[in-house]
Protein backbone atom coordinates (compact mmCIF):
# COMPACT_ATOMS: atom_id res chain seq x y z
CA UNK A 1 0.00 0.00 0.00
CA UNK A 2 1.57 3.21 -1.27
CA UNK A 3 1.92 5.85 1.69
CA UNK A 4 0.18 9.06 0.34
CA UNK A 5 2.29 11.57 2.80
CA UNK A 6 5.26 10.49 0.84
CA UNK A 7 4.18 11.20 -2.55
CA UNK A 8 2.62 14.37 -1.34
CA UNK A 9 5.91 15.21 0.06
CA UNK A 10 8.00 14.10 -2.93
CA UNK A 11 5.78 16.31 -4.89
CA UNK A 12 6.20 19.17 -3.15
CA UNK A 13 10.29 18.45 -2.94
CA UNK A 14 10.27 18.16 -6.89
CA UNK A 15 8.25 21.52 -7.12
CA UNK A 16 10.57 23.05 -4.53
CA UNK A 17 13.93 22.49 -6.73
CA UNK A 18 11.70 23.35 -10.04
CA UNK A 19 11.27 27.07 -8.39
CA UNK A 20 14.36 26.98 -6.93
CA UNK A 21 16.29 26.43 -10.10
CA UNK A 22 13.84 28.32 -12.73
CA UNK A 23 15.44 31.95 -12.98
CA UNK A 24 18.79 31.20 -12.04
CA UNK A 25 22.10 31.73 -14.66
CA UNK A 26 24.92 28.75 -14.12
CA UNK A 27 28.31 29.88 -15.55
CA UNK A 28 29.95 32.64 -14.33
CA UNK A 29 29.07 36.29 -15.24
CA UNK A 30 31.16 38.08 -17.75
CA UNK A 31 33.27 40.65 -15.87
CA UNK A 32 35.56 42.91 -18.46
CA UNK A 33 39.08 42.57 -18.16
CA UNK A 34 40.86 44.65 -15.88
CA UNK A 35 42.63 47.28 -18.01
CA UNK A 36 46.73 47.27 -18.49
CA UNK A 37 48.74 48.40 -15.04
CA UNK A 38 51.25 50.96 -16.82
CA UNK A 39 51.21 54.12 -16.91
CA UNK A 40 52.99 55.16 -20.36
CA UNK A 41 53.31 53.50 -23.39
CA UNK A 42 57.09 53.76 -23.28
CA UNK A 43 59.86 53.67 -21.23
CA UNK A 44 60.88 57.02 -20.98
CA UNK A 45 58.32 60.01 -20.96
CA UNK A 46 58.19 61.43 -24.24
CA UNK A 47 57.95 64.99 -25.01
CA UNK A 48 54.65 67.36 -24.65
CA UNK A 49 55.43 68.53 -28.24
CA UNK A 50 57.51 67.00 -31.20
CA UNK A 51 60.56 68.77 -32.07
CA UNK A 52 59.72 72.52 -33.54
CA UNK A 53 60.11 73.03 -37.49
CA UNK A 54 59.34 75.65 -39.48
CA UNK A 55 55.61 76.81 -39.76
CA UNK A 56 55.65 75.83 -44.02
CA UNK A 57 56.39 72.61 -43.13
CA UNK A 58 53.65 72.20 -40.48
CA UNK A 59 55.72 73.11 -36.76
CA UNK A 60 55.69 71.37 -33.92
CA UNK A 61 52.89 69.05 -32.87
CA UNK A 62 51.13 68.91 -28.86
CA UNK A 63 49.99 65.56 -27.36
CA UNK A 64 46.85 66.38 -25.93
CA UNK A 65 45.70 63.95 -22.86
CA UNK A 66 42.21 63.00 -23.16
CA UNK A 67 41.36 64.92 -26.13
CA UNK A 68 38.39 63.82 -27.68
CA UNK A 69 38.53 62.15 -30.82
CA UNK A 70 36.44 63.42 -33.62
CA UNK A 71 34.97 60.13 -35.59
CA UNK A 72 35.56 61.69 -39.08
CA UNK A 73 39.32 62.27 -37.66
CA UNK A 74 40.51 62.74 -41.53
CA UNK A 75 38.90 66.38 -41.43
CA UNK A 76 41.64 67.29 -39.13
CA UNK A 77 43.82 67.26 -42.13
CA UNK A 78 41.88 70.11 -43.78
CA UNK A 79 41.24 68.51 -47.27
CA UNK A 80 38.04 68.80 -48.59
CA UNK A 81 39.12 66.50 -51.38
CA UNK A 82 40.02 63.99 -48.83
CA UNK A 83 36.72 63.74 -46.53
CA UNK A 84 35.08 63.49 -49.73
CA UNK A 85 37.02 60.45 -50.85
CA UNK A 86 36.69 58.97 -47.71
CA UNK A 87 33.04 59.81 -47.95
CA UNK A 88 32.13 58.12 -50.76
CA UNK A 89 34.40 55.22 -49.88
CA UNK A 90 32.16 54.41 -46.90
CA UNK A 91 29.64 54.72 -48.80
CA UNK A 92 30.71 52.40 -51.53
CA UNK A 93 33.45 50.02 -50.17
CA UNK A 94 32.68 46.17 -51.16
CA UNK A 95 34.72 45.08 -48.34
CA UNK A 96 32.53 47.22 -45.78
CA UNK A 97 29.27 46.08 -47.52
CA UNK A 98 30.09 42.69 -46.42
CA UNK A 99 30.69 43.33 -42.71
CA UNK A 100 27.83 45.50 -42.68
CA UNK A 101 26.01 42.26 -44.23
CA UNK A 102 27.46 39.80 -41.51
CA UNK A 103 26.66 42.38 -38.53
CA UNK A 104 22.96 41.95 -39.95
CA UNK A 105 23.28 38.01 -40.33
CA UNK A 106 24.40 37.88 -36.57
CA UNK A 107 21.23 40.25 -35.68
CA UNK A 108 18.81 37.97 -37.27
CA UNK A 109 20.31 35.03 -36.11
CA UNK A 110 20.07 36.37 -32.59
CA UNK A 111 16.39 37.23 -32.88
CA UNK A 112 15.61 33.74 -34.31
CA UNK A 113 17.22 31.90 -31.34
CA UNK A 114 15.51 34.77 -28.85
CA UNK A 115 12.37 33.89 -30.55
CA UNK A 116 12.66 30.01 -30.76
CA UNK A 117 13.95 30.10 -26.96
CA UNK A 118 12.63 32.97 -24.57
CA UNK A 119 8.74 32.35 -25.73
CA UNK A 120 6.40 29.13 -26.03
CA UNK A 121 6.56 27.83 -29.63
CA UNK A 122 2.45 27.49 -30.67
CA UNK A 123 1.29 25.35 -33.51
CA UNK A 124 -1.92 24.44 -35.61
CA UNK A 125 -3.20 21.48 -37.06
CA UNK A 126 -5.65 20.14 -38.86
CA UNK A 127 -6.47 16.71 -40.39
CA UNK A 128 -8.65 14.58 -41.48
CA UNK A 129 -8.60 11.06 -42.42
CA UNK A 130 -11.09 8.10 -44.05
CA UNK A 131 -11.32 4.75 -42.27
CA UNK A 132 -13.28 1.42 -42.70
CA UNK A 133 -14.16 -0.09 -39.65
CA UNK A 134 -14.95 -4.07 -39.71
CA UNK A 135 -16.65 -5.63 -36.81
CA UNK A 136 -16.10 -9.16 -37.68
CA UNK A 137 -11.85 -8.16 -37.22
CA UNK A 138 -13.08 -7.47 -33.36
CA UNK A 139 -15.46 -10.63 -33.44
CA UNK A 140 -18.68 -8.94 -33.60
CA UNK A 141 -21.36 -8.97 -35.87
CA UNK A 142 -22.66 -6.79 -38.33
CA UNK A 143 -21.96 -4.81 -41.66
CA UNK A 144 -18.35 -3.05 -42.14
CA UNK A 145 -18.94 0.66 -41.95
CA UNK A 146 -17.04 3.82 -43.70
CA UNK A 147 -16.49 7.21 -41.97
CA UNK A 148 -14.33 10.32 -42.18
CA UNK A 149 -12.34 11.37 -39.29
CA UNK A 150 -11.50 15.23 -38.31
CA UNK A 151 -9.11 16.74 -35.90
CA UNK A 152 -8.28 20.24 -35.25
CA UNK A 153 -5.47 21.22 -32.29
CA UNK A 154 -3.21 23.76 -30.96
CA UNK A 155 -0.28 22.66 -29.43
CA UNK A 156 2.51 24.91 -27.29
CA UNK A 157 5.36 23.80 -26.40
CA UNK A 158 7.98 25.68 -23.86
CA UNK A 159 11.34 25.07 -22.71
CA UNK A 160 11.55 26.43 -18.68
CA UNK A 161 15.24 26.86 -18.97
CA UNK A 162 15.64 26.17 -15.41
CA UNK A 163 19.39 27.08 -15.06
CA UNK A 164 19.47 29.36 -18.15
CA UNK A 165 20.88 27.97 -20.75
CA UNK A 166 18.69 29.11 -23.60
CA UNK A 167 20.05 32.25 -21.53
CA UNK A 168 23.37 31.77 -21.94
CA UNK A 169 23.59 30.88 -25.99
CA UNK A 170 21.52 34.15 -26.40
CA UNK A 171 24.22 35.81 -24.63
CA UNK A 172 26.63 34.16 -26.44
CA UNK A 173 25.24 35.22 -29.57
CA UNK A 174 24.46 39.03 -28.46
CA UNK A 175 28.46 38.80 -28.08
CA UNK A 176 28.99 37.83 -31.25
CA UNK A 177 26.73 40.88 -31.99
CA UNK A 178 29.10 43.25 -30.92
CA UNK A 179 31.99 41.43 -31.97
CA UNK A 180 30.80 41.63 -35.66
CA UNK A 181 29.77 45.60 -34.79
CA UNK A 182 33.58 46.72 -33.76
CA UNK A 183 35.06 44.40 -36.84
CA UNK A 184 32.69 46.87 -38.07
CA UNK A 185 33.74 49.81 -37.19
CA UNK A 186 37.63 48.56 -37.57
CA UNK A 187 37.08 47.71 -41.14
CA UNK A 188 35.61 51.93 -41.21
CA UNK A 189 38.84 52.95 -39.42
CA UNK A 190 40.98 50.88 -41.90
CA UNK A 191 39.39 52.42 -45.05
CA UNK A 192 39.76 55.57 -43.98
CA UNK A 193 43.21 55.39 -42.88
CA UNK A 194 44.43 53.33 -46.03
CA UNK A 195 42.88 56.45 -48.16
CA UNK A 196 44.55 59.17 -46.01
CA UNK A 197 48.01 57.01 -46.45
CA UNK A 198 47.04 56.62 -50.43
CA UNK A 199 46.70 59.93 -50.80
CA UNK A 200 49.26 61.57 -48.70
CA UNK A 201 51.63 59.09 -50.27
CA UNK A 202 50.22 60.13 -53.71
CA UNK A 203 51.21 63.63 -52.97
CA UNK A 204 54.67 62.68 -51.90
CA UNK A 205 55.16 61.02 -55.01
CA UNK A 206 53.82 63.66 -57.30
CA UNK A 207 56.25 66.33 -55.38
CA UNK A 208 59.56 63.93 -55.86
CA UNK A 209 58.53 63.71 -59.98
CA UNK A 210 58.18 67.00 -59.77
CA UNK A 211 61.52 68.27 -58.28
CA UNK A 212 63.53 65.30 -60.33
CA UNK A 213 62.20 66.77 -63.80
CA UNK A 214 62.89 70.20 -62.43
CA UNK A 215 66.50 68.93 -61.82
CA UNK A 216 66.56 66.44 -65.32
CA UNK A 217 65.90 69.87 -67.12
CA UNK A 218 68.64 71.69 -65.17
CA UNK A 219 70.95 68.95 -65.60
CA UNK A 220 69.93 68.66 -69.49
CA UNK A 221 70.68 72.76 -70.24
CA UNK A 222 73.97 72.41 -68.31
CA UNK A 223 74.88 69.17 -70.53
CA UNK A 224 74.37 71.45 -73.46
CA UNK A 225 76.22 74.64 -72.15
CA UNK A 226 79.20 71.67 -71.50
CA UNK A 227 79.27 70.41 -74.60
CA UNK A 228 79.25 73.70 -76.06
CA UNK A 229 82.17 74.76 -73.94
CA UNK A 230 84.05 71.23 -75.21
CA UNK A 231 83.58 72.79 -78.41
CA UNK A 232 85.20 75.86 -77.87
CA UNK A 233 87.83 73.96 -75.83
CA UNK A 234 86.83 75.92 -72.12
CA UNK A 235 86.30 72.26 -70.90
CA UNK A 236 86.76 68.34 -71.14
CA UNK A 237 84.64 65.58 -72.57
CA UNK A 238 84.72 63.70 -69.26
CA UNK A 239 83.23 66.55 -68.07
CA UNK A 240 80.39 65.53 -70.84
CA UNK A 241 80.47 62.18 -70.06
CA UNK A 242 79.92 62.64 -66.16
CA UNK A 243 77.23 64.88 -66.66
CA UNK A 244 75.39 62.76 -69.32
CA UNK A 245 75.76 59.57 -66.56
CA UNK A 246 73.83 62.43 -64.29
CA UNK A 247 71.06 62.76 -66.67
CA UNK A 248 70.67 59.18 -67.42
CA UNK A 249 70.58 57.99 -63.98
CA UNK A 250 67.78 61.26 -62.90
CA UNK A 251 65.62 59.89 -65.86
CA UNK A 252 65.77 56.17 -64.82
CA UNK A 253 64.52 57.08 -61.51
CA UNK A 254 61.21 59.14 -62.91
CA UNK A 255 59.68 55.89 -64.23
CA UNK A 256 59.75 54.29 -60.97
CA UNK A 257 58.77 57.38 -59.37
CA UNK A 258 55.85 57.09 -61.68
CA UNK A 259 54.60 53.83 -61.39
CA UNK A 260 54.33 53.54 -57.74
CA UNK A 261 52.67 56.88 -58.45
CA UNK A 262 50.13 54.95 -60.86
CA UNK A 263 50.23 52.08 -58.58
CA UNK A 264 48.92 54.69 -55.84
CA UNK A 265 46.28 56.01 -57.91
CA UNK A 266 45.19 52.57 -58.35
CA UNK A 267 44.69 51.79 -55.09
CA UNK A 268 42.76 54.94 -54.19
CA UNK A 269 40.51 54.01 -56.50
CA UNK A 270 39.57 50.91 -55.41
CA UNK A 271 39.15 51.65 -52.05
CA UNK A 272 36.73 54.72 -52.88
CA UNK A 273 34.85 51.99 -54.52
CA UNK A 274 35.72 52.81 -58.71
CA UNK A 275 37.45 50.80 -60.85
CA UNK A 276 41.50 51.49 -61.37
CA UNK A 277 40.48 53.07 -64.62
CA UNK A 278 37.96 55.98 -63.31
CA UNK A 279 39.34 59.02 -64.83
CA UNK A 280 37.65 61.13 -62.02
CA UNK A 281 39.26 60.51 -59.49
CA UNK A 282 41.10 63.37 -57.77
CA UNK A 283 44.33 64.05 -57.28
CA UNK A 284 46.48 65.19 -54.36
CA UNK A 285 49.67 67.24 -53.58
CA UNK A 286 50.89 68.39 -50.40
CA UNK A 287 49.52 71.75 -50.15
CA UNK A 288 46.48 69.72 -49.47
CA UNK A 289 47.15 69.19 -46.30
CA UNK A 290 47.68 70.86 -43.40
CA UNK A 291 49.34 69.24 -40.27
CA UNK A 292 47.29 68.61 -37.06
CA UNK A 293 48.61 71.06 -34.63
CA UNK A 294 46.97 68.80 -31.69
CA UNK A 295 47.16 65.07 -31.71
CA UNK A 296 44.93 63.42 -29.33
CA UNK A 297 46.93 60.51 -26.78
CA UNK A 298 44.89 58.06 -24.70
CA UNK A 299 46.23 56.74 -21.63
CA UNK A 300 46.68 52.65 -21.83
CA UNK A 301 43.82 52.32 -19.12
CA UNK A 302 41.44 54.10 -21.53
CA UNK A 303 42.77 52.34 -25.28
CA UNK A 304 40.88 48.93 -24.51
CA UNK A 305 38.17 51.39 -24.35
CA UNK A 306 39.14 52.75 -27.67
CA UNK A 307 40.49 50.45 -30.17
CA UNK A 308 37.64 48.21 -32.13
CA UNK A 309 40.40 45.42 -32.63
CA UNK A 310 40.54 45.04 -28.44
CA UNK A 311 36.72 45.54 -27.90
CA UNK A 312 35.99 42.38 -30.92
CA UNK A 313 38.45 40.43 -28.57
CA UNK A 314 36.44 41.25 -25.62
CA UNK A 315 33.62 40.26 -27.19
CA UNK A 316 34.87 37.05 -28.19
CA UNK A 317 35.97 36.49 -24.84
CA UNK A 318 32.21 36.99 -23.38
CA UNK A 319 30.61 34.49 -26.06
CA UNK A 320 33.16 32.16 -25.05
CA UNK A 321 32.42 32.98 -21.87
CA UNK A 322 28.61 32.49 -22.63
CA UNK A 323 29.58 29.68 -24.25
CA UNK A 324 31.09 27.61 -21.12
CA UNK A 325 27.53 28.57 -19.58
CA UNK A 326 25.56 26.41 -22.10
CA UNK A 327 27.98 23.25 -21.23
CA UNK A 328 27.58 23.72 -18.14
CA UNK A 329 23.79 24.06 -17.85
CA UNK A 330 23.31 21.04 -20.34
CA UNK A 331 24.56 19.14 -16.99
CA UNK A 332 21.35 20.33 -15.41
CA UNK A 333 18.14 19.26 -15.97
CA UNK A 334 15.77 20.26 -18.31
CA UNK A 335 12.17 20.95 -18.17
CA UNK A 336 9.77 21.03 -20.80
CA UNK A 337 6.11 21.23 -20.94
CA UNK A 338 3.61 20.98 -23.91
CA UNK A 339 0.06 21.11 -24.39
CA UNK A 340 -2.39 20.35 -26.96
CA UNK A 341 -5.84 21.37 -27.50
CA UNK A 342 -8.24 20.35 -29.90
CA UNK A 343 -11.25 19.08 -31.34
CA UNK A 344 -12.15 15.77 -32.95
CA UNK A 345 -15.67 14.73 -34.39
CA UNK A 346 -16.59 11.98 -36.58
CA UNK A 347 -18.50 12.72 -40.50
CA UNK A 348 -21.72 13.21 -38.66
CA UNK A 349 -20.75 14.42 -35.03
CA UNK A 350 -20.17 18.12 -33.77
CA UNK A 351 -16.66 19.23 -34.68
CA UNK A 352 -16.77 21.81 -31.83
CA UNK A 353 -19.08 20.49 -29.49
CA UNK A 354 -18.67 20.02 -25.77
CA UNK A 355 -18.65 16.57 -26.08
CA UNK A 356 -15.46 16.59 -29.08
CA UNK A 357 -13.14 18.64 -27.11
CA UNK A 358 -9.70 16.65 -26.44
CA UNK A 359 -6.71 18.37 -24.48
CA UNK A 360 -3.17 16.83 -23.19
CA UNK A 361 -0.98 18.06 -21.13
CA UNK A 362 2.16 17.26 -20.69
CA UNK A 363 5.48 17.87 -18.65
CA UNK A 364 8.60 16.46 -19.22
CA UNK A 365 11.91 16.81 -16.93
CA UNK A 366 15.00 15.24 -18.21
CA UNK A 367 18.15 14.99 -16.06
CA UNK A 368 21.45 13.62 -17.65
CA UNK A 369 22.78 10.41 -15.78
CA UNK A 370 25.68 9.03 -18.17
CA UNK A 371 26.80 10.85 -20.76
CA UNK A 372 30.25 10.56 -21.15
CA UNK A 373 30.31 13.68 -23.33
CA UNK A 374 28.92 16.64 -21.48
CA UNK A 375 31.76 16.58 -18.89
CA UNK A 376 33.76 16.86 -22.29
CA UNK A 377 31.57 19.68 -23.69
CA UNK A 378 32.57 21.59 -20.54
CA UNK A 379 36.16 21.45 -20.93
CA UNK A 380 36.18 22.31 -24.18
CA UNK A 381 34.28 25.46 -23.26
CA UNK A 382 36.32 26.12 -21.00
CA UNK A 383 39.77 25.47 -22.95
CA UNK A 384 38.11 27.76 -25.61
CA UNK A 385 37.86 30.65 -23.32
CA UNK A 386 40.85 30.58 -22.00
CA UNK A 387 42.21 30.70 -25.63
CA UNK A 388 39.95 33.64 -26.23
CA UNK A 389 41.45 35.10 -22.76
CA UNK A 390 44.99 34.97 -24.23
CA UNK A 391 44.23 36.37 -27.69
CA UNK A 392 42.90 39.71 -26.02
CA UNK A 393 45.85 39.98 -24.07
CA UNK A 394 48.28 39.37 -26.84
CA UNK A 395 45.59 41.72 -29.03
CA UNK A 396 46.11 44.54 -25.87
CA UNK A 397 49.87 43.92 -25.92
CA UNK A 398 49.89 44.60 -29.68
CA UNK A 399 47.62 47.48 -29.53
CA UNK A 400 50.18 48.63 -27.06
CA UNK A 401 52.99 48.40 -29.29
CA UNK A 402 51.36 50.03 -31.87
CA UNK A 403 50.76 53.07 -30.14
CA UNK A 404 54.21 53.19 -28.87
CA UNK A 405 56.06 53.07 -32.13
CA UNK A 406 53.61 55.73 -33.59
CA UNK A 407 54.77 58.30 -30.56
CA UNK A 408 57.99 57.47 -31.30
CA UNK A 409 57.92 57.69 -35.34
CA UNK A 410 56.26 61.23 -34.52
CA UNK A 411 59.14 62.33 -32.39
CA UNK A 412 61.72 60.87 -34.30
CA UNK A 413 60.63 62.13 -37.84
CA UNK A 414 59.54 65.75 -36.80
CA UNK A 415 63.50 65.86 -35.58
CA UNK A 416 64.32 64.37 -38.88
CA UNK A 417 62.75 66.85 -40.60
CA UNK A 418 64.45 69.78 -39.04
CA UNK A 419 67.49 67.99 -39.58
CA UNK A 420 66.81 67.93 -43.55
CA UNK A 421 65.79 71.57 -43.39
CA UNK A 422 69.15 72.80 -42.21
CA UNK A 423 70.33 69.79 -44.89
CA UNK A 424 68.82 71.31 -47.73
CA UNK A 425 69.57 74.67 -47.21
CA UNK A 426 73.04 74.26 -46.51
CA UNK A 427 72.65 71.74 -49.43
CA UNK A 428 71.53 74.27 -51.87
CA UNK A 429 73.98 77.43 -50.59
CA UNK A 430 76.36 74.59 -51.82
CA UNK A 431 75.29 74.19 -54.97
CA UNK A 432 74.99 77.53 -55.39
CA UNK A 433 78.39 78.74 -54.89
CA UNK A 434 79.50 75.48 -56.81
CA UNK A 435 77.95 76.19 -60.00
CA UNK A 436 79.64 80.33 -59.22
CA UNK A 437 82.90 78.55 -58.71
CA UNK A 438 82.30 76.17 -61.71
CA UNK A 439 81.86 79.34 -64.35
CA UNK A 440 84.82 80.93 -63.13
CA UNK A 441 87.04 77.75 -63.42
CA UNK A 442 87.98 77.82 -59.55
CA UNK A 443 85.54 74.98 -59.64
CA UNK A 444 85.42 71.40 -61.22
CA UNK A 445 82.58 69.67 -62.79
CA UNK A 446 82.72 66.59 -60.54
CA UNK A 447 82.46 69.06 -57.62
CA UNK A 448 79.69 70.63 -58.94
CA UNK A 449 78.12 67.24 -59.97
CA UNK A 450 78.14 66.37 -56.06
CA UNK A 451 76.62 69.31 -55.13
CA UNK A 452 73.43 68.45 -57.39
CA UNK A 453 73.43 64.75 -55.78
CA UNK A 454 73.12 66.56 -52.55
CA UNK A 455 70.44 68.70 -53.21
CA UNK A 456 68.27 66.40 -55.13
CA UNK A 457 68.40 63.92 -52.44
CA UNK A 458 67.92 66.73 -49.49
CA UNK A 459 64.90 67.92 -52.08
CA UNK A 460 63.12 64.69 -52.49
CA UNK A 461 64.44 63.45 -48.68
CA UNK A 462 62.56 66.50 -47.31
CA UNK A 463 59.16 65.93 -49.42
CA UNK A 464 59.25 61.86 -47.97
CA UNK A 465 59.96 63.75 -44.29
CA UNK A 466 56.98 66.03 -44.65
CA UNK A 467 54.50 63.16 -46.31
CA UNK A 468 55.73 61.06 -43.40
CA UNK A 469 54.51 63.20 -40.19
CA UNK A 470 51.29 63.82 -42.01
CA UNK A 471 51.33 59.86 -42.13
CA UNK A 472 52.36 59.25 -38.69
CA UNK A 473 49.53 61.53 -37.68
CA UNK A 474 47.28 59.36 -39.36
CA UNK A 475 48.60 56.34 -37.69
CA UNK A 476 47.67 58.10 -34.34
CA UNK A 477 44.53 58.95 -34.65
CA UNK A 478 43.97 55.03 -36.46
CA UNK A 479 46.19 53.91 -33.02
CA UNK A 480 43.72 55.46 -30.70
CA UNK A 481 40.48 54.13 -32.22
CA UNK A 482 39.57 56.20 -34.39
CA UNK A 483 36.80 57.83 -32.11
CA UNK A 484 35.35 54.33 -31.80
CA UNK A 485 35.51 55.38 -28.18
CA UNK A 486 32.67 57.49 -28.44
CA UNK A 487 30.69 55.08 -30.19
CA UNK A 488 31.49 52.51 -27.57
CA UNK A 489 29.84 54.91 -25.25
CA UNK A 490 27.00 55.54 -27.33
CA UNK A 491 26.00 52.03 -27.41
CA UNK A 492 26.85 50.78 -24.11
CA UNK A 493 23.37 51.70 -22.33
CA UNK A 494 21.66 49.79 -25.35
CA UNK A 495 24.10 46.72 -24.76
CA UNK A 496 23.01 46.64 -21.02
CA UNK A 497 19.69 46.54 -21.59
CA UNK A 498 19.65 44.19 -24.16
CA UNK A 499 22.00 41.98 -21.72
CA UNK A 500 19.60 42.52 -18.84
CA UNK A 501 16.54 41.54 -21.44
CA UNK A 502 18.33 38.07 -22.51
CA UNK A 503 19.17 37.36 -18.50
CA UNK A 504 15.77 38.05 -17.27
CA UNK A 505 13.94 37.27 -20.83
CA UNK A 506 12.54 34.01 -19.42
CA UNK A 507 12.40 34.38 -15.19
Amino acid sequence: MYNNSNITGGAIAGITLVVMLAGCTVGPDFKRPSPPDVAEYTTDLLPAQTDSTPSRLGGSQHFVEGRRINQQWWHEFGSPKLDALVHEALLNSHTLAESQATLREAREIYAARAGSTLYPQAGANISNQRQRFSPSASGLDGDASEFSLYNASVGVQYNLDLVGGNRRALEALAANIDYKRYLLEGTKLTLAGNIVTAAITQSSLAAQIQITETILQALEEQLDLTRSRVRLGETSPDDVLALQTQVEQTRAGLPLLRNELQQGEHLLATLSGRPPGDKGLPSFILEDFTLPAELPLTVPSELVRSRPDILAAEALLHAANAEYGVAVANLYPQLNLSADLGSQALTSGAFFGSGSAIWILVGQLTQPLFNAGLPAEKRAALAAFDAAAANYQDVVLESLRNVADVLRALDNNAQRLTALFAAGEAASDSLESMQRQYSLGTASYVQVLIAIQQAQQTQINLIDAQAQRLVDSAALYQAMGGGCSNYEKKISELDERNNKTILEGSS
